[in-house]
């Protein structure tokens, strides 16, 4: 199916890795050029040189650390002064600290805010008025099925990132009929960090293969599996397509049915 946003330019934060990762990949995989970021390192070229070889638009990875509204409206700003414009935004950010709540300090939850829903703020507002320009303007927030059913020992991600949900909803009638806003809650996906959790239950002797370990993060999930990140990514391309052009406002679970809910 061609999606027709081959040409089109979309900036995906926190994508040197995980579900941002896949999720830039899947839109350069459809002829996006595709601007990438994290707060450096050796990922982020690594990324960038993966992405590089799927698809025929652009790629432009850039250090930013998305706390900084500073380093936000810079990062916008390198976007579209090197595509020329911005029609995709996908915000992707680290999850905060594992913890019930009473091991959590004031600390934590202003910088759980500022990582979870501030970013999303600072970037929509940076990137409104190029999205409005583009006449395929959309923006997809990745956050997790946690703002749906709350995930034990989440408190700052079950609590935190609901707000996104409520942003999204507000600009989902706010900037429509020029920009759709969506949003994306993914279940368990294999991603480094799910793979890092096994091999450290494995090591404590909780499991005695990857393979058990990954099961049993698929025990409450009716399709019997985890996802493949690029699975998330295809939604989320599939969202900012013109074949999603009537979609706007949702929130959709991509956890192969694990919500009950």
């Amino acid at each position: 199916m061609d999606l027709g946003i081959e040409g089109n330019s979309a900036l995906v934060t926190a994508s040197s890795s995980g579900l941002g990762r896949a999720s830039a990949k899947a839109l350069a995989t459809e002829g996006a050029n595709v601007a990438i970021c994290s707060r450096g390192g050796e990922k982020l070229e690594e990324a960038r040189e993966e992405i590089d070889e799927v698809g025929d638009g652009d790629v432009l990875a850039v250090e930013c650390d998305i706390t900084d509204p500073d380093e936000i409206e810079a990062l916008v700003e390198t976007t579209v002064s090197e595509f020329g414009g911005l029609d995709h935004l996908v915000t992707s950010a680290g999850g905060p600290p594992s913890g019930p709540f009473l091991d959590t300090t004031e600390r934590d939850w202003y910088e759980a805010y500022d990582l979870l829903v501030m970013s999303a703020v600072w970037l929509t507002k940076q990137a409104h008025p190029h999205l409005v320009e583009s006449d395929a303007g959309t923006v997809v927030n990745i956050t997790s099925t946690s703002v749906r059913e709350a995930i034990d020992g989440l408190v700052l991600s079950n609590a935190v990132r609901r707000g996104v949900i409520g942003l999204m909803k507000t600009q989902a009638r706010e900037f429509a009929p020029d920009v759709r806003v969506n949003a994306v809650l993914p279940g368990a996906h294999e991603t480094p960090r799910i793979q890092e959790l096994v091999e450290a239950a494995v090591e404590r002797g909780e499991y005695d293969s990857y393979d058990e370990g990954l099961a049993a993060w698929a025990e409450d999930i009716p399709l019997d599996r985890v996802g493949d990140p690029q699975e998330l990514g295809d939604a989320i391309t599939f969202l900012s397509s013109d074949r999603a052009s009537f979609v706007n406002g949702v929130a959709m679970p991509v956890d192969g049915g694990r919500l009950r809910s």
